[in-house]
């Protein structure tokens, strides 16, 4: 299959990218500073991508980020800053691949969940709600067997050594590439996949 990743230079999208290529896939690598550059957050930038590249079999999304914001403290606009991006980026992301993609192609997405509150989440927790709320429901109604899931990744290993967090209760980002790669491959429709780990998001 020829698959787009977005948000290929980051540390899951990278991983999602060599699985996918592993498995004998195209890998076409996106992110907002590449070669291949798209921004989920700019309708044009996501048209101008289904322009550039084509034959198209499936596209994952990768690059989704919802900040932490004070639900007290925090402005309207940066309580909601991961609105444009994570969640309607998403949504517009697939409302146009599904425009592209070759019959039988698949959408994947990236929402996230929480196994507990985390402080300055709750707006996170809204997006990720949300995310898997329209994959659940927009699912259905895709044309030509298209097939639409998400995938919520949890704390990855790798990202919470860059933070300088503890990184034993995160997931390797291998496998949760592994998880992205099953769901491109496999039949699944309007799965909401989660990767949870102890300490999970």
């Amino acid at each position: 299959m020829k698959i787009v990743v977005i948000g290929a230079s980051g540390v899951v999208g990278s991983a999602v990218a060599a699985e996918l290529a592993g498995r004998g896939h195209e890998v076409v690598a996106a992110s907002r500073r590449g070669p291949v550059a798209v921004d989920v957050a700019d309708a044009a930038s996501v048209e101008a991508l289904f322009r550039t590249v084509t034959d198209v079999d499936a596209v994952v999304c990768c690059a989704a980020n919802a900040p932490t914001a004070d639900l007290v403290t925090a402005s309207d606009t940066e309580f909601t800053a991961g609105l444009s991006g994570k969640l309607l980026g998403q949504v517009r992301l697939a409302r146009t691949a599904l425009h592209h993609l070759n019959r039988n192609g698949s959408i994947t997405l990236t929402g996230g969940t929480f196994t507990e509150p985390l402080p300055g989440g709750s707006f996170g927790a809204l997006v990720n709600a949300g995310l898997a709320a329209f994959v659940e429901a927009a699912a259905p109604e895709l044309p030509r067997s298209l097939r639409l899931n998400l995938v919520a990744p949890g704390w990855v290993r790798e990202s919470l050594a860059a933070f300088g967090w503890d990184p034993t209760n995160g997931t390797p980002a291998a496998d949760v590439a592994r998880v992205y790669a099953d769901l491109v491959e496999g039949d699944a429709q309007g799965a909401v996949v989660p990767v949870t780990t102890a300490a999970g998001r």
